[in-house]
């Protein structure tokens, strides 16, 4: 996230300990518990303990400070890799609880499948143009909907943006797709569990080591992954800030509770997408006879709160909310400059349009992709890093800075 956009997603300052935002924390938890109440009436109690999930995933990516753009961006300009050495760990643990789950199809006796989708040349395009919108937008896709909850007005524009380029992909999907590309490979079925597994982990371990080699080569010494992140020194549970290993950890449990309730990992952008339809559709734009809808007619004609990946975003967004008011941190700031703005305007073009193509963001095509052992989830993320290097460089002519140490915050 830039300067301009740090409008109170995440202070540096902690609050005083007598500190919190009662009225925007009422309204959160208000939001929560009504939400839930409303999703259990109308859909079900699994709908109703995903919306629970959502909430504590935003909970967990504020006090966390857990995001990918700026911990890959610190990474690309000043070779400080303790943002991607948590992601690591959180790979890691990832495809220990999720492969012999997804090896047996079965978990808690509900039936399970990753996200393994095909590789091709819209993963590798999508996933680059993706990485050129985390650096510009401030975000990703998780990191735009918890800055949101946070307070980040910049975050905002990001996210309409993010919306509309997800719609305007669905319209251009099939061409995309009729493009070179083999069929979804997951490294599970095909390997076996056994090999998937050592292979994952090794691979974890040496991107791990090569971010270490990286960091020592340029400053001599290695900054760790914190196991404490507070000035007291002991991290707060509920005022933050948490430590990123615990991050890494809630976020995989958190995963694995989807799956479990969902049949299915945690995913983000599909929601956009579907918000971004039924926008069109009201503004009398005939987006059902687009074959990418028309094959999803039933979800598109549904109530929004029957969508699993909705009610976990907006989980998410309150979640971030209620976190933000009770550290005493959310304070939106509405004076956006205006090269910022373009940039927050190009980014959530950019972030809508290469989830899309690439099959998922950060979480469902990075994250999820890889704890569901699917090929195209090394694919994006070797793409939309590469991506990442390019608006890493782009981001000076949009008066966002680059910093050369980390900062505790997730964009």
């Amino acid at each position: 996230m830039s300067l301009s956009a740090a409008s109170a997603a995440v202070k540096t300052a902690p609050p005083s300990p007598s500190s919190y935002n009662a009225r925007p924390l009422a309204i959160a938890l208000v939001l929560i518990f009504v939400g839930i109440a409303y999703v259990q009436a109308t859909v079900g109690p699994k709908q109703a303990a995903l919306a629970g999930i959502g909430a504590l995933l935003g909970v967990t990516l504020y006090h966390a400070a857990f995001g990918f753009t700026s911990a890959w961006r610190v990474f690309i300009a000043d070779r400080r890799g303790a943002g991607l050495r948590a992601q690591m760990v959180m790979l890691a643990v990832g495809v220990v609880l999720f492969f012999p789950a997804l090896a047996d199809g079965v978990l808690f006796g509900n039936k399970v499948a990753g996200f393994v989708s095909p590789v091709g040349v819209s993963v590798a395009f999508g996933a680059f143009m993706f990485g050129v919108g985390m650096q510009l937008g401030g975000g990703c896709a998780s990191g735009t909907l918890y800055t949101v909850g946070g307070g980040s007005t910049r975050m905002i524009v990001t996210l309409a943006a993010f919306v509309v380029g997800s719609v305007v992909a669905t319209a251009h999907l099939p061409w995309w797709e009729a493009l070179p590309h083999i069929k979804p490979v997951s490294l599970v079925k095909t390997w076996g569990l056994w090999p998937a597994l050592v292979a994952n982990l090794a691979l974890f371990a040496a991107i791990g080591g090569l971010t270490l080699w990286a960091e020592k080569r340029r400053h001599g010494r290695v900054v760790g992954v914190p196991m404490t992140r507070s000035a007291t020194g002991t991290p707060a549970l509920l005022r933050g800030p948490w430590p990123l290993v615990w991050g890494a950890l809630a976020l995989v449990l958190l995963n694995y509770a989807t799956l479990a309730l969902a049949g299915r990992p945690w995913g983000v952008t599909s929601a956009f997408a579907l918000w971004g339809a039924k926008a069109f559709m009201a503004l009398g734009i005939d987006v059902a006879s687009w074959p990418y809808w028309a094959k999803q007619a039933n979800v598109l004609n549904a109530p929004i709160a029957q969508d699993v990946t909705t009610v976990m975003d907006i989980g998410i967004i309150l979640g971030a909310l209620a976190a933000a008011s009770i550290a005493g941190k959310f304070a939106p700031v509405w004076k956006i400059p205006a090269r910022s703005l373009l940039a927050a305007v190009i980014g959530g073009l950019l972030l809508g349009y290469g989830a899309r193509l690439a099959y998922g963001c950060n979480i469902g095509a990075y994250f999820s992709g890889i704890v569901s052992g699917s090929l195209h989830g090394w694919l994006w993320l070797a793409a939309a890093f590469a991506g990442n290097v390019f608006g890493t460089r782009l981001r000076p002519l949009f008066g966002l800075a680059v910093e050369t140490t980390p900062r505790d915050t997730g964009c």
